[in-house]
């Protein structure tokens, strides 16, 4: 995969502009810029482009396949803050544990196997614990992972009382891509942090939001999102191949 020079400078450019977005939307709802975590993501985008990005001074970056961010990231710099996005299979958590030293964290715990797998993997070889976000599945698709709300407080807990190698450090959602009913969405995910924070004793400033993307991400802030995952305001139009595996 090679990226045009086009493709390449264009999307240092547009970081630029979403980091500006992203800067602004905080000030609207009363915090500081820093307190919103832009994380770029390069699924699909070849190792140039994601390169030019950093060069850029961007250190955070989401994939949502585990080949992907596998073979990418021996390509790029170890400062680089890796974020899982994607959904994780239990057989492929040792593969990524193992080739991503630098992963930051894994966004889309949404069951307890997926939690003890990725618990005993950390522990078995030996980094020190990963940080995760619970995956909530507020539009109530079925197409879409992650736990029901009303679940959430249990797998949150499960997570903190019963995997030592894993860090609890928030909740996560994708939302719907009919942006009409985002703030429902942004609602049912800010509303499970409320109870989560309140059933375990856990400051609400110790539990992230992960919640806007590209379309959405400025309204996400301006309703309590602390990570926002862009992609395509980026890196532009993806295309996609005909099949890829997780």
């Amino acid at each position: 995969m090679a990226g045009t020079s086009m493709e390449v400078s264009t999307a240092a450019v547009a970081l630029r502009t979403v980091l500006h977005r992203a800067h602004q939307a905080a000030e609207k709802s009363g915090r500081l810029s820093d307190q919103i975590k832009v994380v770029a993501v390069s699924k699909i985008k070849p190792v140039p482009v994601v390169r030019q990005v950093y060069d850029a001074g961007h250190r955070i970056f989401g994939e949502n396949y585990v080949q992907e961010i596998v073979e990418k990231s021996p390509q790029l710099p170890d400062d680089i803050e890796w974020h899982f996005i994607g959904n994780l299979q239990s057989n492929k958590v040792k593969p990524l544990l193992t080739a991503v030293p630098n992963l930051f964290m894994v966004e889309s715990v949404d069951d307890e196997k997926i939690a003890n797998r990725l618990d005993h993997v950390v522990g078995s070889i030996g980094r020190k614990p990963l940080k995760v976000l619970v995956q909530v599945n507020t539009s109530g698709e079925e197409s879409k992972f992650g736990v029901e709300p009303s679940g959430c407080v249990e797998l949150v807990k499960h997570v903190k009382d019963g995997c030592p190698n894993l860090e609890f450090s928030g909740l996560m959602t994708i939302g719907m891509l009919d942006y009409t009913s985002t703030l429902e969405n942004f609602r049912t995910l800010s509303n499970c942090r409320n109870e989560v924070c309140k059933a375990l004793g856990i400051n609400e400033n110790q539990c992230d939001l992960s919640m806007g993307m590209s379309g959405d991400f400025e309204q996400a802030i301006e309703m309590g999102s602390t990570i926002v995952r862009i992609g395509s305001t980026i890196f532009g139009a993806r295309e996609y191949p005909k099949k890829t595996e997780n």
